[in-house]
């Protein structure tokens, strides 16, 4: 069960990763025709931009995770004896997990501070910037645990878009 919510989580990042995709080409399509056709360059078309590059990349981060896309020294690991295989995977999701959590703990801590400031061409919060890295981390936590328990059964995590 904990894994079909983690692969519901995963394809809604990766679905909501892809119309941030979809929305950053319209936001510079939108913004190259204002400065060339109207000689109006549309001022928050780059703010949104840059907030909407923050989640994509937050999103497709967190799917690299459960789907161990990450960066990772796997024919080191191979190399070596079951036992210590075993040890060695649970050590670096365990590791990687602690990173998502310091993600949250660190962007939950930046976006409080900067909440009650006013990003100057969105009428947005300017903490809604650290909004992506909160996400990511709790994901990111989630994913984690979810290898470590299908180390420890024997399992693998199958990737959600298969």
């Amino acid at each position: 069960m904990y894994t079909k919510f983690c692969a519901g989580l995963s394809r809604l990042s990766l679905m909501l990763a892809v119309a941030g995709l979809i929305a950053v080409v319209l936001c510079v399509q939108y913004q190259v025709i204002g400065r060339y056709l109207f000689n109006d360059t549309p001022t928050w078309a780059e703010a949104l931009l840059m907030l909407l590059v923050l989640f994509v990349t937050a999103f497709g981060l967190a799917v690299g995770v459960r789907d161990a896309g990450h960066i990772g020294l796997e024919s080191m690991v191979a190399l070596l004896p079951p036992a210590w295989r075993h040890r060695i995977e649970l050590l670096i999701h365990a590791l990687v997990g602690l990173f998502g959590a310091l993600m949250v703990h660190g962007g939950w801590r930046w976006m409080s501070a900067k909440w009650g400031e006013k990003k100057p061409m969105l009428p947005v919060p300017d903490g809604i910037d650290y909004v992506p890295v909160v996400i990511a981390g709790g994901l990111i936590v989630l994913f984690s645990i979810e290898h470590i328990v299908a180390i420890l059964r024997g399992e693998e995590v199958v990737p959600a878009w298969n």
